[in-house]
C-alpha cells in the first residue's frame, strides 16, 4: 500500500522532472524501485500526470483563457502541428514502449542520451525569436523532437527546449514554448492512462495518498516551470548534460553487475 510519505516524494519527482530536463518517466521508474513499487502503476501514473497539468494550466492560465476565448488563434494551431508527430509515433510504438518501459532496460542508455542532446543545445547561437515569430515549421520540429521522449529516459522538456533553441527561438522563449507544448502530450497521457485503467479496474491506493501526491506533483511542478524559465534565460543546459550522464552510467553500472 502506497504511503502518504512514498506519494509526496513520488509527486515531487514527478513535478520536478517533468519540466526540469532529466525525464519525469525515468525518474519515477528509479522511484518506484526505491520504495518496492514497480507494480504501483496505472492509477498513480494518471494521478500524478494530473498534478502537473494542473501546474501548467495555473501557470499558462492567461494563455489558455486565450484560447478558450479565440480557439482558432495561430497558438492553438501552433500547439496541434507541435503534437501531431508525438500522437503518430505513440499510436505506432505504443507496444513496445509499454514493454521497455515496464523493463527499464534501456534507460541508462536513454539518460546518456538526453545528455548528449542537452550538451549539444550550447552550441546553439543565442535566438532571437519570440512567442509571436514561432513558425508552424518550428511547432512541428519541435514537436517531432518531443516526440523521442516517448521513450522513458529521454527528457520530453530536454529534447523540446534544445530543439527550439536550434530553430533559434530565444532561451526564455524556448523553455515558454516547450511546457506549453506538454499540456497536449501530458492530457492525452491522462486521457490513454484512465482508458487503460477501466479497463483494468484499477488499484488499491488510498484516497488521501492519491489526493497527496496530485498536490505534491502541481505544487513541484509550478515551482520548476517557474524556475526553469529563469534559469534558461542566462544559464547553460551543461549542468543537467553532467546530471544525467552520472545517473546514467551508474545505472548502467548496477545493471551490468545485476545489482538493478
Amino acid at each position: 500500500m502506497l504511503s502518504k510519505l512514498e506519494a509526496f516524494i513520488l509527486g515531487m519527482i514527478q513535478g520536478l522532472t517533468e519540466f526540469l530536463p532529466i525525464s519525469s518517466t525515468g525518474h519515477l521508474y528509479l522511484g518506484r524501485n526505491l520504495f518496492g513499487l514497480q507494480e504501483a502503476g496505472l492509477l498513480l501514473d494518471t494521478m500524478l500526470h494530473i498534478g502537473t497539468l494542473l501546474a501548467v494550466f495555473v501557470y499558462y492560465k492567461e494563455e489558455f483563457i486565450k484560447i478558450i476565448r479565440n480557439p482558432f488563434s495561430k497558438l492553438t494551431f501552433l500547439l496541434i502541428v507541435g503534437t501531431i508527430p508525438a500522437v503518430v509515433i505513440g499510436l505506432v510504438t505504443k507496444d513496445y514502449i509499454e514493454e521497455v518501459s515496464k523493463t527499464g532496460i534501456t534507460i541508462g542508455w536513454e539518460f546518456l542520451l538526453t545528455g548528449l542532446f542537452l550538451w549539444m543545445a550550447d552550441t546553439a547561437k543565442n535566438g532571437y525569436k519570440k512567442m509571436d515569430d514561432i513558425s508552424y515549421k518550428d511547432a512541428f520540429i519541435i514537436g517531432t523532437f518531443q516526440a523521442a521522449a516517448i521513450l522513458p529516459a529521454i527528457s520530453r522538456s530536454g529534447m523540446t527546449i534544445v530543439a527550439a533553441l536550434w530553430r533559434k527561438l530565444d532561451r526564455e522563449t524556448a523553455a515558454y514554448f516547450s511546457f506549453l507544448l506538454s499540456t497536449p502530450a501530458i492530457a492525452g497521457a491522462i486521457v490513454l492512462q484512465t482508458k487503460d485503467l477501466l479497463s483494468d479496474g484499477g488499484e488499491q491506493i488510498s484516497l488521501s495518498a492519491l489526493l497527496v501526491a496530485i498536490l505534491s506533483s502541481a505544487f513541484f511542478g509550478y515551482v520548476a516551470v517557474k524556475w526553469m524559465i529563469g534559469f534558461l534565460k542566462n544559464h547553460s543546459l551543461k549542468p543537467f548534460a553532467c546530471y544525467v550522464w552520472a545517473l546514467g552510467i551508474l545505472i548502467l553500472f548496477f545493471q551490468f553487475t545485476g545489482k538493478f
